[in-house]
């Protein structure tokens, strides 16, 4: 197996793949990137917590234009994790206003999003549906 570097500082590769953020010792508002005070209450100390991994589509949209070597069309939504707004594409889904709809249930799953000349891979996260969608 390649070796494997995460994308982003939230995500936790592992089997299964996790999602954590720094929730407020305060006021429990939680954040994906390092704080140095609350943006919420103004607290300075925070602990991490991981995510669930499972949740549902709040808003979404079609992405028919991007930057030179993304693919297009995909699908950029807003996930709620279980209270947690997470921003992510939702991928092994056709990406149509038919396909995709306010409410599905979705996991948290990992893409290769590119592979340096050692072999290594960037892995980041998205959302796939859950079956019965």
């Amino acid at each position: 197996m390649a070796q494997q570097v995460a994308y982003v500082d939230y995500l936790r590769l592992g089997d299964p793949p996790q999602l954590v953020a720094q929730a407020c010792d305060a006021c429990g508002a939680r954040f994906f990137d390092r704080r140095n005070a609350c943006a919420a209450c103004s607290a300075t100390s925070f602990h991490e917590v991981a995510l669930e991994r499972q949740g549902t589509v709040v808003s979404f949209t079609i992405v028919t234009f991007a930057a030179p070597g993304v693919a297009v069309p995909y699908v950029a939504a807003v996930v709620d994790l279980g209270g947690t707004s997470v921003r992510g594409i939702v991928v092994d889904v056709e990406p149509t206003p038919e396909a995709v709809h306010l409410g599905m249930a979705v996991e948290l799953t990992t893409v290769v999003v590119g592979v340096d000349a050692a072999g290594t891979e960037a892995i980041n996260y998205g959302f796939r549906p859950l079956g019965g969608n």
